[in-house]
């Protein structure tokens, strides 16, 4: 009978415990990217821009990941791009989510002409493909490092005004703001006090999800010759590298691994936020 009595709270166990280990991994994979990026100077064992040893040499013991086209340690690369990847990504959502937000906020809370301007400008925005949109932007800035990450914020912003926006409007229409309004908060307070301190939580999950996406996009342009400038050894520029010599699996195979394990390591980590921050999870 007891065994019958628990056993629901075993599975319950199990399955809350399966459910956190992708978030742990997930820790662990950024935390060593990061590291890699703060560090890696330090332990590579050459430096990524010199010619250390015979060009399109397989991966051995002398060059882990092997040699590029130029005669360039692969490995020394992979984990020298961590430093173009990670803060381009970390740039993009955090600018982009402020001011997108900020935009939402004010066009929820104002509503009027306000709110029209807003977001027809942001409906305009999204009306265009992501990929197809920072392409443009980036061809007209010219290419480059950080006209990639102009384009992309470009790109990201309308997301959280449309995001805040909704939230905004959403509680507004709860009984604590209709109290405030009562005992006369002025709207300034009102909004930063009352509103936003419950908004936030979709916003930081959302950005949380989109680190990865980011770092994807940032390769693609890097890929297509509108991210970094050779050569600076970033991730995408390093896979069209690949690209270019095909047959040699090592030089694409070692930065798109990296980009892999980032995108799936920020979603992992995206998911356990949710899970986290979601009040019916805690029901």
């Amino acid at each position: 009978m007891a065994s019958i009595i628990f056993a629901p709270s075993r599975q319950r166990r199990r399955r809350d415990l399966w459910s956190v280990v992708p978030g742990y991994i997930g820790l662990v994979i950024i935390l060593f990217w990061i590291m890699a990026a703060l560090t890696s100077q330090y332990w590579m064992p050459y430096a990524p821009l010199d010619m250390v040893g015979r060009r399109l040499q397989p991966p051995s013991f002398a060059h882990l990941l092997g040699t590029d086209a130029l005669g360039r340690d692969v490995f020394s690369r992979t984990m020298a791009g961590a430093v173009y990847s990670i803060p381009i990504a970390l740039l993009v959502v955090s600018v982009g989510a402020f001011f997108g937000s900020l935009l939402g906020a004010i066009a929820g809370f104002f509503g009027g002409w306000t709110n029209t301007v807003i977001m027809r400008l942001v409906d305009v925005t999204l009306s265009f493909p992501p990929m197809l949109l920072a392409m443009a932007v980036a061809a007209s800035l010219g290419p480059g490092l950080w006209t990639a990450t102009l384009a992309m914020i470009a790109v990201w912003w309308p997301l959280y005004t449309r995001l805040m926006q909704a939230q905004v409007i959403s509680v507004k229409q709860m009984e604590h703001v209709d109290a405030a309004i009562s005992s006369g908060v002025r709207p300034r307070r009102l909004l930063t006090r009352y509103i936003l301190p419950l908004c936030w939580t979709p916003i930081l999950i959302n950005a949380t999800m989109d680190f990865g996406q980011v770092v994807l996009l940032a390769a693609s342009l890097s890929f297509i010759g509108l991210g970094a400038a050779p050569p600076a050894p970033e991730w995408g520029a390093m896979v069209s590298d690949g690209a270019v010599n095909f047959y040699y699996w090592w030089i694409a195979a070692a930065p798109g691994a990296a980009i892999l394990s980032v995108v799936l390591a920020l979603n992992f980590i995206g998911d356990r936020v949710r899970d986290i921050l979601d009040p019916r999870k805690h029901a």
